[in-house]
């Protein structure tokens, strides 16, 4: 067998097994997806329980002080979350029913142009494939799943302690593992601090964001404005595409409930939140290195929505943007992570964030 027959049959193989792999992921993703949580959730407890040592606690206190936190936010977020989907989901109905008569009189009041243009369009398909009464389902649908993972705690609370309590001897595991150990803990440094950077500074801008939509909506009378803040806060790790998705709701349901008027300046609101933060204050924090291209974004988002659902696309893009980071931090692999950012991270010599 050739050279090229014997790479072309290794990567084959190799397709095969990541084949393999994505299956296994979808098939699941109920276990799957807790566990990605509790990643997450334990990358973003890493730092203050090494800033808690740091100050002279042993570890266990300084995981159980950790945990405890964790659990108090969980019971907050979980209870807020459990009480407004319940609530919203009661009145979707009575939401998706006034959304379609107002679809019914639109179609009705441009009946006499298409025919008076004589235009071959049949508004009612098309609409039926676009409907503003599927987009507040689909809101819908993402909290009640958002609920029905956090039902998990358990779980992932659990596995968030035994990752924690593993983190502080894992670089000597790794050094005992490399080939050339110096090396390997200067990639793996870099590759941790620039994740727990991003997701630090994400999660706390995505807050701040969801904060503002909420006290925003609060004023305009929005009804489960706490529920669209939430949404916001999640919709927010998802960079462009998730700030028109998360605005989506509230303006519809101002529609109904109020009138054009709110609902166009909820518009312009969510527009302006999202320019002062995601446009001037988000990267101020992050750096332009830590950018993906926005075709990265959206295929990162069909393929993880695909894979482990609504929570997937949630995460999807701080996935890649941990597959990004991972593959910057060793050179050989680099030029991949160059082709998932945008053209000003080409010019960028370092993904740490600016100070």
């Amino acid at each position: 067998m050739t050279d090229a027959n014997t790479r072309l049959a290794i990567g084959l193989v190799q397709l095969a097994a990541l084949l393999v792999i994505i299956a296994a992921l979808k098939a699941a993703q109920d276990l799957f997806v807790p566990f990605l949580l509790a990643i997450f959730t334990a990358t973003l407890a890493a730092s203050p329980m090494f800033w808690i040592k740091r100050r002279g606690a042993p570890s266990w206190l300084a995981i159980c002080l950790v945990i405890l936190a964790i659990i108090l936010m969980i019971l907050f977020f979980g209870g807020i979350v459990a009480q407004s989907a319940s609530s919203f989901m009661g009145k979707l109905p009575f939401y998706q029913s006034q959304l379609l008569l107002m679809q019914a009189n639109l179609i009705s009041s441009l009946d006499p142009l298409i025919n008076y243009f004589d235009l071959n369009l049949d508004l009612n398909s098309a609409f039926g494939n676009f409907s503003p009464a599927t987009l507040i389902n689909l809101a819908g649908t993402t909290i009640a799943s958002l609920g029905s993972v956090l039902s998990n705690s358990f779980l992932i609370i659990l596995t968030v302690i035994f990752i924690l309590a593993e983190a502080t001897s894992f670089p000597d595991k790794l050094s005992a593992i490399l080939t050339n150990p110096e090396r390997g803990r200067v990639y793996f440094s870099d590759f941790t601090r620039n994740l727990n950077n991003y997701i630090a500074i994400k999660t706390t801008m995505s807050a701040i964001t969801g904060i503002v939509v909420t006290l925003f909506l609060s004023l305009l009378g929005v009804d489960f404005p706490i529920l669209w803040g939430l949404l916001a806060f999640l919709l927010n790790f998802v960079p462009n595409i998730g700030s028109v998705i998360a605005a989506i709701p509230p303006v519809l349901l101002a529609y109904v409930q109020l009138d054009g008027w709110s609902a166009t300046i909820i518009i312009f609101g969510f527009l302006i939140i999202n320019i002062v933060i995601g446009s001037f204050i988000e990267p101020r924090y992050l750096g332009k290195g830590l950018g993906l291209s926005p075709l990265v974004v959206f295929i990162s988002l069909v393929f993880w929505g695909w894979v482990l659902g609504p929570i997937g696309m949630l995460l999807s893009v701080p996935l890649t943007i941990t597959a990004k980071l991972a593959l910057e931090a060793n050179p050989n692999t680099n030029w991949i992570a160059i082709l998932l950012g945008t053209t000003e991270n080409s010019d960028s010599k370092s993904t740490e964030p600016d100070t």
